[in-house]
């Protein structure tokens, strides 16, 4: 039996600030993405979860990403790596990295190199930490011995995971085909969260949020958000949901709910104009609204 996502799950997650309040009360989150091609993505990650009141964003990135994210704004923090883009021997920086931060967001931009996946599967099995595992992350589920013993692998057991699947995305997960709606769509989403023992958000129409035993379903949203960056919006923001605090399937239903109703308010101006860096703008708009 699932519920819908209102603006009411917000009213929990912004509370009052306390008039004491300082840096670090309000999570500090760890962006590991881009690559020598690709560097939007986690600026876009960390650009939403800093609209969503997380106190400090850290991109590790590919020496040109990092760079480049670096002029997107003065607020962002970024650690360039000198390579094109990530493999094995950048595990234990990116671990070091992690001391003091409150959660992770992963696999935006980050290419499928068969190096960038071994990569992530390490790191995935090794850390503790909240991890949001999206787009190129994902796509560490193929190996020679199939999909699903990646995905009922020790990376996944009983972890703060949120992972951000499309639809073929989460055929590449489960092995399982989703169809474009009914019933049947919500329960395989359901089936593969009990498998891989964490929380998964399938991107869609409507969004699927379960983490096996409870579901939620969130219609905001609209067909103008198929524009790249607004799945990279997505993780942004439930990495920051992570680092402030709140339980995956908790942070997931937030996010949803956050980024199809700023992508909503964008797309009632620009219409096919929309570009996830006019979302970006209206996440402050949906925060003040549910207020």
């Amino acid at each position: 039996m699932s519920k819908e996502v209102t603006a009411d799950i917000l009213k929990e997650i912004y509370p009052d600030r306390s008039p004491h309040a300082h840096k670090y009360d309000f999570g500090h989150l760890l962006v590991v993405g881009g690559s020598f091609l690709y560097s939007g993505s986690p600026a876009f990650n960390a650009l939403a979860a800093y609209h969503a009141g997380v106190d400090l964003v850290t991109v590790v990135a590919p020496e040109r990403a990092a760079d480049i994210v670096a002029g997107f704004s003065p607020d962002l923090i970024t650690y360039p790596v000198d390579t094109k883009y990530f493999t094995p021997k950048h595990l234990t920086l990116v671990e070091d990295l992690t001391e003091n931060k409150d959660a992770v967001v992963i696999g935006g931009g980050m290419g499928r190199n068969l190096e960038t996946l071994e990569f992530v599967r390490r790191f995935l099995m090794r850390t503790e930490m909240p991890v949001v595992v999206d787009a190129d992350a994902i796509y560490a589920a193929q190996d020679d011995e199939g999909i699903q013993e990646w995905a009922e692998a020790e990376m996944f057991e009983e972890k703060d995971f949120i992972v951000t699947p499309h639809a073929y995305e989460f055929y590449v997960l489960t092995g399982q085909k989703l169809p474009e709606a009914g019933p049947k769509r919500l329960e395989l989403v359901e089936h593969g969260a009990r498998a891989i023992e964490c929380v998964i958000l399938q991107k869609g129409n409507p969004d699927i949020i379960s983490n096996g035993v409870e579901t939620m379903v969130n219609n905001t949203g609209n067909p103008y958000m198929s524009v790249g960056g607004t799945g990279d919006t997505l993780a942004g923001l439930c990495g920051a949901y992570l680092a402030l605090g709140l339980d995956p399937f908790t942070a997931a239903s937030a996010a949803a709910f956050v980024n199809g109703r700023a992508g909503d308010l964008a797309a009632d101006v620009l219409g096919p104009s929309f570009l996830a860096t006019d979302l970006l703008a209206y996440i402050p708009q949906v925060l003040k609204e549910t207020s």
